[in-house]
């Protein structure tokens, strides 16, 4: 009866990397204090070397553990909540992100009524964005369908949850790639290890700001190629990114 319960409520830890984040992470730590806290192991924020008042914001927080991380890079900061962390899951969201009531639930469902599933991930909604650039977005989703039926994996950064004995089995985040297809590769080496679940019901709102400064065409081109060349060729077409503050 234990293992059984122990399955079907595994512990959660919630990981939200942060660099110079003070305009965004209060309205994801209140979201997060407002519908996850209650139900995650513990939330860890690490600080990815900022430069502004992102500590000062996460100290305001109790019950938030605040970890730094001096080398700047997602994966790193990624790498750096996986070794903080102490759940079963690991779950991750970008400082941008506002995890919505049944968020941690959908997890806890998925994953008890899937033992072979290792990662599981789902699409954003942008709560800054306009209704036809939100249509833009779902059809975007909509459209890669195919290429998650066919290679058997899709994931967004700032919007996952994965197995931490997976993660321990692929060694972890791959530190060499700086920022796009970060999480195309998190998607196909968890694919070795288990099912992962792309979910149209797993939304999480986010900030649309990437997509406002560079313009939608650019960045749906940007994550096309470099899903494509993870999937084909095992490292990033793209190695140069732009910070979106």
């Amino acid at each position: 009866m234990k293992n059984a319960t122990a399955r079907q409520s595994p512990t959660i830890s919630l990981i939200v990397p942060a660099y110079n984040e003070e305009d965004y992470l209060p309205a994801c730590l209140d979201a997060i204090m407002s519908n996850v806290a209650g139900e995650a192991l513990e939330i860890i924020v690490i600080d990815n070397n900022s430069t502004d008042r992102t500590r000062q914001i996460i100290e305001g927080y109790p019950g938030v553990t605040y970890v730094f991380e001096p080398h700047k890079g997602i994966t790193r900061a990624r790498q750096c909540g996986f070794q903080a962390a102490s759940g079963e899951i690991i779950a991750y969201v970008d400082a941008d992100t506002q995890p919505p009531a049944g968020w941690i639930a959908q997890i806890r469902e998925q994953f008890a009524a899937r033992e072979s599933l290792a990662c599981l991930s789902g699409p954003y909604s942008f709560y800054d964005l306009g209704r036809a650039r939100n249509g833009i977005s779902r059809a975007w989703f909509i459209a890669a369908r195919p290429l998650y039926k066919l290679t058997g994996y899709m994931m967004v950064g700032g919007n996952f949850a994965i197995r931490r004995d997976v993660l321990e089995k692929m060694g972890g985040f791959d530190r060499t790639i700086e920022f796009y297809g970060e999480d195309v590769d998190i998607g196909k080496r968890a694919r070795s290890h288990g099912k992962v679940l792309f979910s149209p019901r797993f939304v999480m709102p986010t900030s649309g700001r990437r997509m406002r400064k560079q313009g939608f065409a650019r960045i749906a081109g940007l994550y096309f190629a470099n899903y494509l060349s993870i999937a084909m060729r095992g490292k990033p077409a793209t190695r140069h990114y732009q910070d979106i503050r």
